[in-house]
């Protein structure tokens, strides 16, 4: 249905107006310029009309339409601060990768983007993965990262340039200014608004190929449509069974692929990468450090290969590295992450970050 505004630009309240009497007529249009609005850099709308604006796209649940994640999030990429990521032979030869979840499923387990990330990056995937603190577990994937050593919240966007490392991480305020200034409406609601969920589909790297984890059936079908809308070339959309935004360990997992520009629905389960079942309370998650130490012994081959951990981390793992072109079937992405934490080459990727980085940041200063 066609937005009935009566202006080519109209204000804010006019968009407000229109969302508050016919939220049927609300479209992309309308997102993409009450965004353009919001995100100014000299913003003038009152955080009054900020807050009733996200209140009321949650309320009439357009906060969780294709047309108005992609209007919102393609929005945020043209504000988001512009990268130069480093040019080798080795690593142009694979697509910009980035495994992530929306979060908000509350299970609270283990960080298990980021470190399947870390292993996909060992078994040659070029990860550069775009997160933030915890929002609504106990440990972020920039938590687990700052726990682990990496100096993710001083590395200058100038110095991305400089790195060969097969992982990257984007620390997200550092490149959303705009989102940093919502920051103080978005706590006084107390509750998730559309922009909880915005965080996958702006990675300023722009990554080709995604693993994306939601925590509803109903948002990973109008997900895998945003994605394609913003001509992401290959991706997954998970959801467990449980309402886990990631590839669950415990059971089915729903998935939403995209190839080319096409959608295709499938079911997935631990059998399918050759592998056991283990209950989510067996990789529940703990603080940052406590996950830390875990992913410390992940990465030194230190826990053994049933552990449901290492498991529940190499699944996510191989359908990237899969997603990626680096491996035909989830069982040959199975074994290559596999042979990522056993020759080290998993820990190698996060300790060529983060050296790289306190290179760049003491150069830098």
């Amino acid at each position: 249905m066609a937005s009935s505004l009566s202006r080519s630009d109209p204000s804010f309240a006019d968009l407000l107006k229109l969302l508050a009497n016919t939220p049927g007529k609300f479209d992309a249009p309308a997102t993409t310029r009450a965004f353009e609005l919001i995100t100014a850099r000299e913003s003038a709308v009152p955080a009054t009309q900020l807050s009733a604006f996200l209140t009321a796209l949650k309320a009439y649940g357009l906060d969780r339409r294709s047309d108005i994640i992609a209007a919102s999030a393609q929005v945020l990429r043209s504000r988001a601060l512009a990268i130069v990521l480093a040019q080798s032979n080795e690593l142009d030869e694979s697509p910009i990768c980035d495994i992530v979840g929306t979060g908000g499923d509350g299970h609270n387990t283990f960080n298990v983007s980021t470190s399947a990330a870390l292993v996909a990056a060992g078994a040659g995937c070029r990860v550069c993965k775009h997160g933030n603190r915890a929002a609504s577990s106990s440990s972020g994937s920039a938590d687990i990262l700052l726990s682990a050593g990496a100096p993710i919240t001083e590395l200058p966007a100038t110095a991305l340039a400089s790195l060969t490392s097969s992982f990257i991480f984007l620390f997200a305020p550092l490149y959303h200014p705009a989102m940093v200034r919502v920051a103080p409406v978005r706590r006084e609601l107390g509750f998730s608004t559309i922009f909880n969920i915005l965080g996958p589909l702006v990675n300023p790297a722009r990554p080709e190929c995604m693993i994306v984890g939601v925590h509803s059936r109903y948002l990973g079908e109008q997900f895998v449509r945003a994605l394609a809308s913003l001509s992401v070339r290959r991706a997954w959309v998970v959801c467990g069974a449980e309402g886990l935004d990631e590839i669950s360990p415990a059971g089915e997992t729903h998935v939403w692929s995209l190839h080319g520009g096409a959608i295709q629905e499938q079911t997935i389960a631990p059998a399918d990468f050759g592998l056991t079942a283990h209950s989510l309370e067996a990789v529940r998650g703990g603080t940052p450090a406590e996950n830390a130490v875990i992913l410390s012994a992940l990465l030194q081959g230190e826990l053994a290969p049933s552990d449901a951990i290492e498991n529940f981390v190499v699944m996510n793992a191989a359908a990237l590295i899969m997603l990626a072109g680096r491996a035909n079937t989830l069982l040959e992405g199975v074994s290559l992450a596999r042979e990522s934490i056993r020759s080290g080459r998993a820990k190698r990727a996060l300790d060529d970050f983060v050296s790289q980085a306190r290179h760049a940041i003491e150069r830098a200063a």
